[in-house]
């Protein structure tokens, strides 16, 4: 089966050091909650909010996690009025057994107001 995890944090700043930092956490988390290995990921889709420039968060994968067979793209996210700001989303697109219920989507810091309904 093909199944989709989100999630998404916030940073304090557009640093590179940040940028690193947040998407680190960010992907060591959604690794961890569903136990993930890279061979289990087809592919991941970074966007950040058009105040993150810093750094691409894919290359925090790359270079970090040491994930290179995997398919990356980074995007900036629409620029919707009031929306969150400093925020990185991301949309892994993995292979399991597992069923869709089992998906762990993972919201961290000031993301959580996005997905209330599962950041507890």
């Amino acid at each position: 089966m093909v199944w989709a995890i989100r999630g998404a944090i916030t940073i304090d700043e557009n640093s590179a050091k940040a940028v690193s930092e947040g998407t680190y956490e960010l992907m060591s988390e959604i690794i961890r909650q569903n136990q993930l290995k890279e061979e289990d990921v087809i592919s991941i889709v970074f966007t950040a909010t058009k105040d993150i420039n810093a750094k691409y968060p894919s290359a925090v994968v790359r270079d970090e996690l040491s994930w290179c067979t995997t398919a990356m793209l980074n995007y900036q996210e629409l620029d919707i009025a009031n929306s969150l700001k400093l925020c990185i989303r991301v949309l892994l697109h993995v292979n399991t057994q597992r069923s869709k219920q089992e998906m762990k989507h993972v919201y961290l810091k000031n993301a959580k107001v996005l997905r209330p309904d599962i950041s507890k």
